[in-house]
């Protein structure tokens, strides 16, 4: 081993621009992202926890790495880890061109259902880089795709500092994307990140009575308050069979009927832009303007995935 490339530092705790230098131990280099000078490397080894969310960048690194290893001639390899999400659930938006990004940087939906060997396979096979590498997988053994993490018996290291347990997965998807814009909180930072969803001006009981009347199976809301917000605390089962990227549609639509405003439009530029990037869509702006209800707007995701999971079938090794 030469060197070792990680995206949130070896241990998880560097502050931010913090470039490590030597391991103690092992007495090699620590780099926080890959270079491209990769003198000296024969096999470039992807070995990370990924969530199963396209907004989630370590399917964008693992692209960028691809890339390396096809510009440097040198072999990829992927050491295949289980989707916590499990390998069924494929939801969302997929993305448009003009929305590709770090944030979303493959055409795949917003919950893919995929494991990192398994789009490293389609990404490769499908050209969605810049060359074609020399990729060879190391399957798992023992995993199936109906298994979410809590099946697999494997204990969770927390992935970066917001995914700290192994069902925040799961709140990741289901309100990452409305925390985006500006006015609405999903209590990154604190004890339970993605696990709310809140906004100044907001009825807690209003808006936890409408979610829950939504009836997503396997996800209930309960009160929150907090300052002067209002919203839900989210529990959602290991199970839930609801559609979980739809809940950032429907509190979207509520907190703009609840504050009379449109939380995209009333967001600044820069995180306008992100919402849109991670959604994959400036379409949804649009739909909201001319009185689109949120079930309408999550049932135009539908065909786009029936085909994605189509398209995918000759790539999955489980």
């Amino acid at each position: 081993m030469s060197s070792l490339f990680s995206l949130h530092g070896y241990y998880d705790n560097p502050g931010a621009g913090r470039r490590e230098t030597r391991h103690r131990r092992a007495g090699v280099v620590r780099v926080r992202l890959p270079e491209r000078k990769t003198r000296g490397i024969d096999t470039l080894v992807f070995d990370l926890q990924d969530i199963g969310c396209r907004s989630y960048t370590y399917i964008s690194t693992m692209g960028k790495c691809m890339e390396a290893a096809a510009e440097n001639e040198i072999q990829f390899v992927v050491l295949d880890r289980p989707n916590p999400l499990g390998g069924l659930r494929a939801e969302g938006p997929l993305i448009e061109p003009q929305w590709i990004s770090f944030v979303g940087a493959f055409p795949v939906p917003y919950v893919h259902g995929m494991t990192c060997g398994e789009l490293a396979l389609m990404i490769n096979n499908k050209g969605w880089i810049k060359g074609r590498c020399n990729l060879h997988i190391v399957p798992m053994r023992g995993w199936t795709r109906n298994f979410t993490w809590n099946e697999t018996g494997l204990r969770w290291i927390r992935t970066s500092p917001n995914i700290p347990r192994w069902n925040s997965p799961h709140y990741y998807v289901a309100t990452g994307l409305i925390g985006e814009l500006h006015g609405p909180e999903t209590g990154v930072g604190g004890s339970r990140p993605f696990e709310i969803i809140a906004a100044r001006g907001v009825s807690a009981s209003t808006f936890t009575n409408y979610m829950n009347s939504q009836r997503l199976n396997g996800v209930t809301f309960s009160e929150y308050r907090g300052g002067s917000g209002g919203g839900s605390y989210l529990h959602i089962e290991p199970d839930a069979s609801a559609n979980l990227t739809a809940i950032n549609i429907y509190a979207l639509a509520e907190m703009n009927r609840e504050l009379r405003t449109n939380l995209i439009a009333r967001s600044s530029r820069g995180k306008r832009d992100m919402f849109f990037k991670c959604y994959g869509s400036a379409s949804i702006q649009s739909e909201l303007a001319r009185g689109n209800g949120p079930a309408a707007i999550v049932a135009g995701w539908a065909d786009d995935v029936a085909h994605f999971k189509s398209e995918r079938k000759e790539y999955l090794l489980y």
